[in-house]
């Protein structure tokens, strides 16, 4: 968003860093990160205490390398005194938000924490290049990588809960963006060059006949323990949960509500050491024990098989969307075939509106193909990796406009502004609670960066 260059823009930065909590990274993964620290430097050193959460300086260095990379800061350096004091406060607020999560016990449910995690590594591979490179990076096993995250993985999801709550009921009227416009149109850059963006999202999904194959082997794997056989160990050998496979499949007690609606149903219906007929959620399918129950709440362990998909099921997604981009060529309208078809829960009712997006922000790869079309013309099938989803979807993007740098506009730009506006005022709010955790949560910064 263009308009980070305004007076309040470096402090929402922090706020937007901090709701988005990145994954601690080990000695190592730091030094490669900072590429300027000595081998065998002493980094991790308590910096400061928030609850019963610590600080570390080799998060503070971490975290002030990925925030100027972000800003696109080549230059930074990992001792910028300026560059760790903000990281030192974003993080200080971060922890302050997780222990706040905590006290309200507010919870995040086993799957959920997979879920995310298989997200956030899925990205990890993606941008370092292979799991090889991202074990050399990190220093340590996929294995471990997934065991120590999980902890970070479950904090965020504390802290984006607690902040939804805060932040979701913030709206802004038509006159408090009025007020923002007259107040900061002369001091609002030019709106860059933009391009109106629509997309038809559609899933990768397997075949009946593999769909029929995972429910087969559920089904042999059910059997084999009504025999008696150990499932702990069918677990370690089959399931498709890497948070719970290696610990024999189990979830541990887990209150009502916080397991996906399948899966809670199935729980909460059989007897203690029963164990389930396969059940499809839509991580897959599982077979469920039930280990204990209380009122409220069910100890289970299960085994995840997740259906895989194959190049066939890759070409049938493609050739779909290339059948709905031909459709559009003989006088469909993309916005019709979007709310009929797209798999995008966020975008469909829209027509599949993806709005006005900058073009120097848009993914280097997308952005190469959007400058190729005209006005009215759509993309060929192109791999969509869905935000927190981990699920392997296609998507064509519908070039509808393009717009060219401009000064801002209340009339052309007003959902711009609104967003400004809700920032702005956003930004008000949780400056304001910082200050009241900080007076209620006990805080304290220990070393010097």
């Amino acid at each position: 968003m263009g308009y980070y260059s305004m007076n309040y823009s470096r402090f929402w930065f922090s706020v937007l860093v901090a709701l988005c909590v990145l994954p601690a990274l080990t000695n190592r993964s730091v030094a490669q990160v900072t590429g300027n620290l000595k081998s065998g430097e002493a980094m991790d050193k308590i910096i400061a205490v928030v609850g019963n959460e610590i600080i570390l300086k080799s998060e503070v260095v971490g975290h002030a390398m990925m925030a100027a990379a972000q800003e696109r800061r080549t230059n930074a350096r990992p001792d910028d005194p300026v560059l760790l004091k903000r990281s030192l406060e974003v993080l200080i607020n971060e922890k302050l938000i997780v222990t706040k999560a905590v006290e309200d016990s507010l919870t995040a449910s086993e799957d959920e924490i997979t879920e995310r995690m298989e997200y956030q590594i899925q990205a990890m591979v993606q941008q370092i290049g292979s799991e090889r490179r991202v074990e050399e990076v990190y220093g340590m096993s996929m294995a471990k990588i997934r065991r120590d995250f999980r902890e970070e993985i479950r904090k965020q999801l504390l802290t984006e809960r607690l902040s939804q709550q805060k932040f979701s009921s913030i709206k802004v009227s038509s006159k408090e963006v009025q007020d923002f416009y007259k107040q900061f149109r002369d001091s609002i850059p030019p709106v860059p060059p933009q391009y109106e963006l629509y997309h038809i999202v559609k899933n990768v999904e397997p075949s009946p006949a593999a769909k029929e194959k995972t429910i087969a082997l559920a089904k042999k794997i059910r059997d084999s323990l009504i025999a008696g056989g150990d499932f702990a160990a069918f677990a370690r050998r089959y399931s498709n949960d890497p948070g719970s496979a290696q610990a024999g499949g189990e979830l541990g007690f887990v209150p009502r509500g916080k397991f996906i609606a399948e899966f809670e149903k199935t729980a909460y219906a059989l007897q203690v050491n029963e164990i389930s007929q396969p059940v499809e959620t839509p991580f897959g399918f599982h077979v469920i024990q039930l280990l204990d129950k209380r009122e409220n709440e069910v100890k289970t362990r299960h085994i995840l098989l997740k259906l895989g998909q194959t190049d066939d099921d890759v070409t049938r997604t493609k050739a779909f969307l290339d059948s709905l981009k031909m459709r559009v060529a003989k006088g469909e309208l993309f916005e019709d075939l979007a709310k009929q078809y797209s798999n995008d829960d966020d975008t469909k009712a829209f027509g599949g509106l993806l709005g006005k997006m900058e073009a120097s922000k848009l993914p280097s790869d997308i952005a190469s193909k959007i400058e190729q079309l005209k006005d009215g013309e759509i993309t060929e099938a192109m791999p969509y990796n869905a935000p927190g989803s981990t699920k392997s979807a296609f998507n064509i993007v519908l070039r509808k406009k393009y717009i060219p740098e401009h000064k801002i506009s209340y009339d052309d730009d007003y959902k711009r502004l609104e967003q400004m506006t809700t920032m702005q005022k956003r930004a008000k709010v949780y400056e304001d609670w910082m200050q009241e955790l900080r007076k209620n949560i006990y805080w304290e910064i220990k070393g010097k960066l």
